[in-house]
């Protein structure tokens, strides 16, 4: 009888037992089960009534998942002869490296609203998140959208239409709010021939127009950060602080001189824990050598990415008209 006594420990379910709880992302079980705290309320594509913006979604790697949800603006009819192709935009959503989706509620609104102010084709990417799928799974996922975007250039009559016969492959915008903030950098460096993760490019690779970048409320460590408990969870194979997905600053760092795009707007928030993270890629930019036209904007008494969770503030509307005039 006494070796058939079991303690309740023992006689847990493992798929109820918690290894290792990260809020406010991500719970882990034992039996390998990852739960995530706040799940993203996710919205079908189709026609936005208000605006006019249709969109849909592709997946672009049936092995991977990989996917992007496209906007596009309503087009005049008939088109005017002389009717020129609309920016291409590629967006790379936050929710430190391990939440949140481009099918999310707010990413949906958010691009809606700028595809339609902003009169640009909108991508958003749906890239794999850790802690399933480790740092640098999301780079890798994002960049092979950023070459599958650009390849419909000159992808014939299989190319996605709407890319094919609305999209300007010569004005490529990048943004990203957070942890896609960082995912927009590092496209944009990857673009400029000076990636911070994997081989790229890699053999057909087709080159990327980028002419503007925008980083919002972006994620970055402290200069010289040599703990980051967050980002050692995303990405175990850390080296940090010699890091330079997440320290840009870090010796190992591609030059930041190496940006090809012309033109970087960085978005800060006063009341944003991370604003220093945001002011510190400002300040690494403006004093890298490189020779583009930096912007700094930032948004008083407000928190982190408070724009996407009440767009009608007057606050987030003026966000929203300053990252349409830096696009137009």
């Amino acid at each position: 009888k006494k070796s058939e006594r079991r303690t309740e420990k023992e006689t847990m379910d493992p798929s109820q037992e918690i290894a290792e709880d990260r809020p406010p992302f991500v719970r882990i079980y034992k039996d390998g089960r990852v739960e995530r705290f706040m799940p993203p309320d996710l919205v079908p594509a189709g026609v936005d009534p208000e605006t006019g913006v249709s969109t849909k979604d592709v997946v672009i790697s049936p092995e991977t998942g990989v996917a992007v949800r496209l906007f596009l603006p309503p087009l005049p009819n008939p088109p005017p002869t002389n009717r020129k192709k609309l920016p291409i935009l590629i967006h790379f959503h936050g929710g430190g490296f391990c939440a949140g989706s481009a099918f999310s509620r707010v990413a949906h609104n958010h691009l809606t609203a700028l595809s339609a102010q902003a009169g640009v084709l909108a991508v958003s990417v749906e890239y794999r998140l850790a802690p399933e799928h480790p740092i640098p799974t999301g780079y890798l996922d994002s960049w092979a959208a950023v070459q599958w975007v650009a390849r419909q250039a000159t992808a014939g009559p299989g190319a996605e239409p709407w890319l094919a016969e609305h999209g300007d492959f010569d004005r490529f915008f990048f943004i990203g709010e957070s942890s896609g903030g960082n995912f927009a950098h590092h496209m944009a460096m990857a673009a400029s021939g000076a990636p911070a993760f994997g081989p790229v490019p890699t053999e057909g690779d087709v080159p990327v127009k980028v002419v503007g970048l925008i980083a919002i409320h972006t994620v970055f460590s402290e200069a010289n950060a040599s703990e980051d408990d967050h980002w050692q969870f995303v990405c175990p194979t850390t080296r940090l602080p010699d890091d330079p997905l997440i320290n840009i600053v870090a010796a190992s760092s591609p030059d930041l001189a190496k940006l090809v795009c012309k033109r970087v707007l960085v978005c800060v928030a006063e009341k944003d824990h991370l604003r220093g993270r945001g002011l510190l890629y400002h300040d690494a930019l403006k004093k890298s050598g490189w020779s583009g036209d930096l912007e700094l904007e930032e948004t008083e008494g407000e928190g982190h990415c408070f724009y996407l969770f009440n767009n009608k503030t007057q606050k987030a509307k003026d966000l929203m008209n300053r990252i349409v005039s830096f696009i137009n």
